[in-house]
């Protein structure tokens, strides 16, 4: 199903129905300021377990919370004054940050390891989602892998943490009604119009000395 939206002025029923769908355990797929992304609700367990099938993506450091505000990094990650100074400069835009989770996040989200990739897009349509959920978003960019219509292989070389070496434009989607391919996705919002295909820069802050685990949209070193 689609729902026709304007980013910048987007339906407060569209929102209401996309927010009841997210709570009740369903899946979505959005635009964002890189290409489109698969969400469900980081506190619905039903949402986590099936977005995590349609995936078919097993490496949970490819799933990522879409956040709102920088504030929210705080609630589930540990973020010190260095870290926090780094990511203000960079947000919002095209960056995911691993971050080690706080206490409690793993279990929410069924990590098995204590990291997790946060961001705050550089678009309309997550953020207003995010505020009227109440609560991040989980998830994964949409690659045409998770189509049953899918006529790419994704056989590009990975390195050890799981991020292709070689990524691929067009492994993504440009129009949302392409998405509609995607088996056990209830809802599109889509603005109409084609996206870039193009992916994030995520950047491994676990450590003193950051780490490009992949270079995307986003410029590094800056």
């Amino acid at each position: 199903m689609i729902e026709y939206i304007v980013p910048g002025n987007i339906d407060h029923r569209i929102l209401a129905k996309a927010s009841a769908l997210l709570q009740e355990g369903g899946t979505l797929a959005l635009p964002t300021d890189t290409s489109w992304s698969v969400v469900c609700s980081m506190n619905s367990r039903e949402g986590i377990k099936k977005l995590k099938a349609l995936s078919k993506e097993k490496n949970e450091r490819l799933f990522t919370l879409l956040c709102s505000d920088i504030s929210q990094f705080g609630e589930f990650c540990s973020l010190d004054n260095t870290r926090f100074r780094l990511i203000k400069r960079l947000t919002p835009g095209p960056y995911v940050f691993i971050l080690k989770t706080l206490l409690g996040t793993e279990k929410a989200l069924g990590l098995r390891r204590r990291e997790v990739g946060v961001r705050l897009p550089d678009y309309p349509v997550p953020l207003a989602l995010i505020d009227f959920l109440g609560c991040p978003l989980y998830g994964i960019t949409a690659k045409r892998t998770m189509s049953h219509n899918n006529e790419y292989f994704d056989d590009d070389p990975e390195d050890e943490e799981g991020f292709s070496a070689f990524y691929r434009e067009e492994t993504l989607f440009d129009g949302g009604w392409e998405l509609e391919d995607i088996q056990g996705l209830d809802l599109v919002l889509d603005p109409g119009e084609e996206r870039s295909r193009i992916f994030s820069t995520v950047l491994d802050l676990g450590n003193p000395e950051v780490e490009v685990l992949r270079q995307g949209a986003g410029p590094w070193p800056v």
